[in-house]
């Protein structure tokens, strides 16, 4: 059946997050040592787990713990987490806005932290632009935990055969292709532009 919701990620997709914004100038030209510190120091399970509502405090310390030569690096995860985020991709959120004004119904899953996403949520006006957005640290769940595609279905109503999912994730779009949903894998804003169009929504 044909979509006629649109279920959005939004780190990614529609917002440029990376934590190399904020890593980058404290390792130089040490690149290498960059990419250890963010494999190994403070990976992207670390990461993951602050995002299904663990305490950026606790897990801080945690880590400094494992890591102490790392210490203020590791605390800056959260002290300068706003520099992480940068801007809107402006494509993506051109879409979206051709979306609203066709009177698309609009959605979003996404994993981010309880504490970090209010400071989105202040920068991001078209973030009013969604009926719901379903906040993974907020609900203490995470993608591609099948559980928050559950929760998603249950608390807005969406019918997974009438929606599009848009994530950035692999993963993530593996378990919603299983639980019926049509996805893109995001690529580019070009590529989310087709799919769009290819499924009658623009």
């Amino acid at each position: 059946m044909s979509p006629d919701s649109i279920l959005f990620d939004l780190g990614g997709v529609l917002i440029d997050w990376n934590p190399r914004y904020l890593y980058r100038p404290l390792f130089g030209a040490d690149e290498a040592a960059m990419e250890d510190f963010l494999a190994r120091v403070c990976p992207p399970e670390w990461n993951l787990e602050m995002d299904a509502g663990r305490p950026f405090a606790e897990a801080v310390a945690e880590r400094q713990r494992l890591f102490p030569e790392h210490a203020e690096r590791i605390a800056l995860w959260h002290s300068g987490w706003p520099q992480m985020l940068r801007d809107e991709i402006p494509e993506t959120v051109e879409l979206l806005a051709t979306l609203r004004s066709r009177g698309r119904r609009l959605l979003a899953l996404t994993n981010w932290s309880a504490e970090t996403f209010p400071i989105a949520r202040s920068r991001f006006a078209f973030l009013e632009w969604f009926e719901d957005i379903v906040v993974s640290g907020e609900v203490r769940l995470a993608k591609p935990d099948r559980s928050i595609f559950e929760l998603t279905i249950r608390r807005t109503g969406i019918d997974p055969t009438h929606t599009l999912y848009i994530d950035d994730s692999a993963h993530n779009i593996a378990t919603a292709h299983v639980m019926g949903f049509h996805t893109h894998h995001f690529v580019t804003p070009a590529g989310v532009r087709a799919q769009l169009t290819q499924a009658g929504l623009l």
